[in-house]
């Protein structure tokens, strides 16, 4: 069976980053990642790259930053009163929580800290990056009724080990 909309597959892979070869995410050895095709459950790139294989087929492919996380947005950093961190011992680069427009959860990070203003960054960690993958497909099936309703593939540990959460890459 190939991989194409509506099949629930069921992977491991490791994330790179192109550019400086540093390992992103990946789950070789542990849990695969199962997901719905064509529901949007994954990053494009990957999703593209993956049409039309099969099970144990292995691939390595290169995705653009477009298709990823985006470009890097220089006005999704922000200034931000100093007053609204009190408590926090801030520290450049760390990851604080912060909420989108729509209510969900995002990270953000502290660029820079000043006397009354904090820099921080709304883009996506892996925006601007081109991610190199590396993808075994261990496991591709029909999805059920319930799994094209709900979104969510049922976990009950079949064949290829067992049902995963996903890699960040969405």
């Amino acid at each position: 069976m190939i991989i194409e909309e509506n099949k629930v597959v069921s992977m491991h892979y490791e994330v790179k980053d192109n550019e400086s070869k540093e390992m992103l995410d990946g789950n070789i050895g542990s849990k695969p990642l199962d997901f719905i095709y064509g529901k949007g459950q994954v990053i494009k790139g990957l999703e593209d790259s993956l049409s039309g294989l099969s099970k144990g087929d292995n691939k390595e492919f290169i995705v653009s930053a477009e298709d990823a996380y985006g470009a890097y947005n220089d006005s999704f950093v922000q200034e931000v009163s100093r007053e609204q961190f009190s408590g926090i011992d801030l520290q450049v680069g760390m990851t604080l929580y912060g909420q989108a427009e729509d209510g969900s959860t995002i990270p953000v990070v502290v660029k820079n800290i000043g006397d009354e203003i904090v820099h921080i960054d709304y883009n996506h960690p892996l925006a601007g990056k081109e991610l190199s993958f590396n993808v075994n497909v261990l496991d591709v099936r029909e999805a059920t009724p319930e799994e094209l309703q709900s979104g969510q593939v049922k976990c009950d540990d079949h064949q290829a080990g067992g049902c995963g959460s996903g890699c960040g890459c969405n």
